[in-house]
């Protein structure tokens, strides 16, 4: 990581011109897996055995790949997600709720069929360098296997478990991404997301039989798919017809109503068979008293989405129209930035986690707010289902830009909010005299108040480099979002709009840096951008005469 910064810091010096002919002869590795895991939850583990074909598109011949073991990463408090817990003030309390740690194990590696040797990253223990006994040449590929173990840490970051919920995210091998700028082998931090290679994956997955599984993919197994699509399409006809009938608020009426999810087969467990393709990741949630909620959309494109929605019986207050929300998000941003590409959109509620309202992967994502009322709720599963566009689809390197994720994305929810109540989740309820303006007049005013919160540091920064969740959130969420507003404002809502559409048409499924965003922008808006975008690296408030 140290000395990638440091060539990374060079590379960010150099003009736009080295970006644009590095796009004209853009490459992108491609990984394809193909993982069979088996869920213990006796001990909470995970055996496993992966097989993946690694194709190398690069110009560059590799003697070695670097493998991120995020599970290591819960081994012991020594590790780079640890001293990062115990150095913020926020989420230092979080290390003290450990009692179980968690950790990867039981690997041997085969490259080809061949036995391949490993060595150690010097500084993190949770990523390894896998040595090729063959040059892989441009263009060629290669299989690479080994079987693993996963021990579960209690719940407090993203993997883990918690009572019969399990969260297995971040669980397997994964190789590290190599592109234009050389390898990024990053450290699993709680503060810091990710950057990973696109590719497909086949996903077996054992579990206890009566475990409600909820994944990333399309579940193959048809009658366990139209299984839970029954029971959801039920549950969300009782509730629908509660709401319409003012009955909605006796909740244990509601909950008498419901129907559970039983095991379909007089065996103790169950393999289910997941596909997906274009993804660069592969999460699931599996617990055993999932509410299953169940719709499906069509887009304005006049594709169909099945839209499920998993949550506790204790939440149902707040969860009962979370449907609604999942097929409204995807719904907003296929008009707003590109239709949704997947079969399938998944939202799960989890347990709570301090300092995060939810996590993403793509088609499924966990809530993690369970106090939040029914507005905010909506703008959370939106936020998360709007990641499946920004981090899903435009896959950009998070962990060095992470406004390009979670700064578009929060302008989108912004967008969202304002259009469907006239109301913006960080702020006190709308007063009436503003709910009867246009949505521009609406967002103009939100955007003028949030300038007065100083916002000092400048928008592209590393994750890392941020010294405080509240400094990292104000730029990366806040900051980053307002300056999209005065990129809109710049180019005008047309260019704008027909900006955002080339984006994502240009770059689904790829990896887009700040720089090629810029280029698609320019395109669209017939101008040069550079003032405004140099504003990315500026320090400094916005000011109300900015808008």
């Amino acid at each position: 990581m140290k000395n990638f910064k440091g060539i990374y810091l060079i590379f960010s010096f150099l003009s736009s011109t080295f970006f644009s002919l590095a796009q004209n002869s853009y490459w992108q590795q491609e990984v394809n897996y193909n993982i069979q895991v088996e869920l213990n939850t006796g001990n909470h583990t995970l055996a496993g055995q992966l097989s993946l074909v690694y194709t190398n598109n690069s110009p560059d011949k590799l003697n070695f790949i670097w493998f991120h073991l995020w599970p290591n990463a819960y081994k012991d408090k020594n590790t780079a997600l640890f001293k990062q817990l115990q150095n913020s003030e926020s989420r230092k309390e979080k290390v003290d709720s450990v009692t179980e740690m968690g950790f990867i194990a039981e690997l041997d590696w085969k490259v080809n069929n061949q036995k391949a040797t490993t060595i150690p990253h010097e500084e993190y223990a949770d990523i390894v360098k896998v040595m090729l006994p063959e040059i892989l040449l441009p263009g060629g590929s290669i299989t690479i296997s080994t079987p693993f173990k996963v021990k579960l840490p209690d719940y407090f970051s993203r993997l883990g478990f918690k009572h019969a919920e399990h969260m297995i995210t971040q669980w397997y091998p994964k190789p590290a991404v190599y592109d234009v700028l050389g390898w990024h082998p990053i450290p699993y931090l709680d503060l810091g997301e990710f950057y990973s290679e696109f590719g497909s994956f086949k996903v077996d997955i054992t579990v206890p039989a009566n475990y409600v599984v909820a994944a990333t993919g399309t579940l193959l197994d048809i009658d366990e798919y139209e299984k839970y699509k029954e029971i959801g399409a039920k549950n969300y006809a009782v509730i629908k017809t509660a709401i319409n009938n003012n009955d909605s608020s006796d909740y244990n009426k509601l909950i008498s109503k419901l129907e559970w999810y039983k095991p379909m087969k007089n065996s103790l467990t169950k393999t289910l068979h997941y596909s997906a393709q274009n993804v660069h990741d592969f999460a699931w949630f599996a617990d055993t008293n999932f509410v299953i909620n169940y719709d499906n959309l069509k887009l304005y494109t006049q594709k169909r989405v099945d839209a499920f929605t998993f949550y506790h019986k204790e939440s149902i207050d707040k969860w009962m129209m979370s449907c609604n929300y999942v097929k409204d998000a995807v719904s907003f941003y296929t008009i707003n930035v590109g239709e949704y590409p997947y079969a399938v959109v998944n939202a799960v509620e989890g347990p709570v986690n301090s300092g995060s309202g939810g996590m993403e992967y793509p088609m499924v994502t966990l809530i993690t707010q369970p106090d939040a009322s029914h507005e905010l709720l909506d703008a959370i599963i939106t936020h998360e289902v709007g990641h499946n566009w920004f981090y899903g689809i435009l896959g950009n390197n998070e962990r060095f830009h992470p406004w390009m994720d979670e700064g578009m994305n929060t302008f989108f929810q912004y967008r969202y909010e304002a259009t469907k109540y006239k109301a913006n989740s960080i702020l006190p309820p709308t007063p009436s005299n503003l709910l009867k303006l246009s949505v521009p007049e609406f967002e103009t005013i939100i955007y003028k108040s949030f300038t007065q919160i100083k916002i000092e540091d400048k928008i592209d920064k590393e994750a890392t480099a941020y010294e405080t969740d509240e400094l990292y959130g104000g730029s990366v969420y806040m900051k980053a979002a307002m300056w999209m507003h005065l990129l809109e404002m710049e180019m005008g809502k047309e260019d704008f709009q027909k900006g955002i559409e080339m984006y994502f048409e240009k770059w689904k499924f790829k990896h887009p840096y700040p720089e090629d965003f810029r280029k698609v922008m320019e395109d669209a808006a017939g101008k040069s951008l550079k003032k405004i975008f140099k504003m990315l690296n500026q320090k400094g408030s916005f000011t109300r005469d900015d808008f």
